[in-house]
């Protein structure tokens, strides 16, 4: 089973104040993915919330597509091979990167709370990083999208349901 997951976050934006809780919950969902999916080891996952004008430039210097978008996952390892963090020995999966300003707006957009949005970017990220992929459609975006809602039910934010969020 997974021994210890390290979440480095890192926020390098001001548009949005981080709202109090998010963190946790970050590393909550960080957690959850990697139990559910049954993650071997220990893991590291590095988490950076941007802004729009930020993830504008890397979603054009690293997929050449020319606009803002909501979250990027950089994955380190491929079929299941991570680089090892030779300090700690744990799997390095890679980087997530959230647009907090457009987590905003889609929050809204979709009714639901900023925490949820921020879940929800997240559990879909480190899917991505495991090597989940959902750019063909198909089965298996809806098989990454059961996945996604099993996490984020199990963390009591279910898809349009009124929940309260457990600070710690």
């Amino acid at each position: 089973m997974t021994d210890k997951i390290k979440v480095i976050i890192s926020n390098k934006q001001k548009a949005v104040k981080i709202p109090t809780g998010v963190r946790m919950l970050v590393r909550r969902c960080c957690n959850a993915v990697l139990l559910q999916e049954e993650f071997d080891g220990s893991a590291e996952i590095s988490v950076t919330f941007v802004d729009n004008e930020e993830i504008h430039k890397l979603n054009k210097q690293y997929r050449n597509i020319d606009r803002e978008t909501d979250v990027l996952s950089f994955p380190l390892g491929e079929n299941g091979e991570y680089d090892i963090n030779h300090d700690t020995g744990a799997k390095m999966l890679g980087d997530v990167v959230i647009s907090l300003p457009k987590a905003v707006e889609q929050a809204d957009m979709y009714g639901h709370s900023l925490q949820r949005e921020i879940a929800f970017l997240t559990v879909h990220s480190v899917l991505h990083l495991l090597g989940y992929d959902h750019e063909g459609g198909g089965i298996e975006a809806v098989h990454m999208r059961e996945k996604e809602e099993s996490v984020l039910t199990q963390l009591g934010l279910k898809r349009n349901g009124s929940y309260y969020l457990d600070e710690e």
